[in-house]
């Protein structure tokens, strides 16, 4: 399967060399020099690393045939791709790649359901689950462990514990339910007690009347 590990920006400087924002644990390998990368779109494609080196925390790329800032500059915003094995993860036990991701069901601290994880947005500062809530809407999700503490990918699921605000619409509809369906639980149960109550002591009266006939 294909996984993209970085997004081409702006050029750097008037030789071809290009920032690229990470999206991969292991970026001295994805993009060792020599190595061919795939586009997204592919006409852009496929690129062969020629240079790698980082200045002030920004990775820096130069590519065969990209010689000057204008092929650079049609460079911009292209995602690199390589394939790789369905079953392969990332080394850090805490990362995860997008697809393993996205399909996730979100379930609140208390157990309620507030949507499924549609994409993961990797922004300069910080990345984001986008979850679609169960009536079509959008939250974002900082991925953070403060906000999502457990990741259960075998297990289909994402915890997430929301600040004030974030789904409260959905909590407070799913407390809303919950008190909703125990309400009626409750009415049903004293209704069938009270039924039953009713059958034995007519059973019983009618017992001890014929009884005394």
């Amino acid at each position: 399967m294909q996984l993209v590990v970085g997004r081409i920006g702006r050029p750097h400087g008037v030789r071809g060399e290009l920032t690229v924002e990470v999206r991969t644990d292991s970026p001295e390998r994805r993009f060792a020099p020599g190595s061919e990368l795939a586009t997204d779109p592919a006409t852009a494609g496929p690129l062969v690393v020629t240079g790698l080196h980082w200045h002030s925390g920004r990775l820096l790329l130069t590519f065969a045939g990209v010689g000057d800032r204008t092929a650079a500059e049609a460079l911009r915003n292209v995602m690199l791709v390589v394939d790789v094995d369905a079953d392969e993860r990332p080394e850090a036990p805490d990362e995860y790649y997008d697809h393993q991701l996205v399909g996730l069901a979100v379930i609140g601290a208390g157990g309620e359901p507030l949507g499924t994880v549609a994409d993961v947005l990797h922004l300069p500062s910080q990345e984001l689950l986008a979850v679609t809530t169960p009536d079509g809407g959008e939250v974002l999700v900082p991925f953070v462990v403060e906000l999502v503490p457990e990741v259960d990918v075998a297990g289909g699921r994402v915890l997430v514990t929301p600040p004030p605000g974030l789904f409260e619409d959905i909590i407070e509809e799913t407390a809303e339910d919950t008190a909703e369906d125990t309400a009626e639980d409750t009415v049903e149960h004293t209704a069938e007690h009270t039924a039953e109550h009713t059958a034995e002591h007519t059973a019983e009266h009618t017992a001890e009347d014929s009884t005394r006939s």
